[in-house]
């Protein structure tokens, strides 16, 4: 191997070690409290090298949502991509965010860095987010869901389903943040399913047209 090959080699590397290390300090301290400074420190670089490949935090810290964004979707999309509408796709979709809640870091990293990196976004329509197209999909592929519960009759036909997207995923995130401050095995974890659970049966039952029968809309079964 060449000089510019092994040089090459070692500045991809030394990338990865930043990136690796602010997901670290991410999960351990929060985002709001990760500076460059501390990202140098645990990589053990001085900060003007972080910012040679890093020109802000912003910049460091979106590449990590996307990464962690696209790890996400691998794992949420054979859930998202079932043939399944309506319903029982939603119900499918909670099964697979119930799979992966409380045990997997890149939804608490997607999660939390979007949010850092967008402190509107809850309130923002979809298509004037900061486009991620990892992050994008997952939220289309929501709202489309909602969109054929209107049409199947299911939901009230005059909802929101931007909307009714942004409440979910606004409760997503604040269960996810929940589960961020426990151990993985505290006790805690199911007490916070069950009640994320309830929160999320009573958005649906909320979006439901008038006089529909409430137990077409359990999101534990058929």
């Amino acid at each position: 191997m060449g000089i510019s090959e092994r040089r090459e080699r070692e500045k991809v590397e030394r990338r990865k070690a930043i990136l690796k290390c602010a997901r670290e300090l991410i999960l351990l301290n929060g985002v709001h409290r990760v500076s460059m400074e501390d990202i140098a420190r645990k990589a053990e670089l001085s900060k003007a090298t972080v910012y040679l490949y890093f020109s802000s935090k912003e910049i460091l810290f979106n590449e990590i949502c996307e990464e962690s964004a696209r790890s996400f979707l691998e794992h949420c999309k054979p859930f998202l991509e079932t043939g399944l509408t309506g319903m029982a796709a939603l119900r499918c979709f909670w099964r697979g965010y119930m799979e992966l809640f409380g045990n997997f870091d890149e939804m608490i990293l997607t999660f939390k860095v979007r949010n850092y990196l967008d402190s509107n976004l809850m309130f923002l329509m979809l298509q004037e987010q900061n486009k991620s197209h990892y992050v994008d999909f997952i939220l289309e592929t929501i709202k489309t869901n909602i969109d054929e519960c209107k049409v199947e009759g299911v939901f009230d036909p005059d909802l929101d389903s931007a909307m009714a997207t942004r409440l979910l995923l606004s409760m997503f995130f604040s269960f996810i943040e929940k589960a961020a401050c426990v151990p993985m095995d505290s006790e805690k974890i199911p007490a916070i399913i069950k009640e994320m659970t309830s929160s999320f049966q009573i958005l649906v039952h909320g979006f439901a047209k008038e006089g529909i029968d409430r137990s077409s809309l359990s999101i534990s079964g058929a």
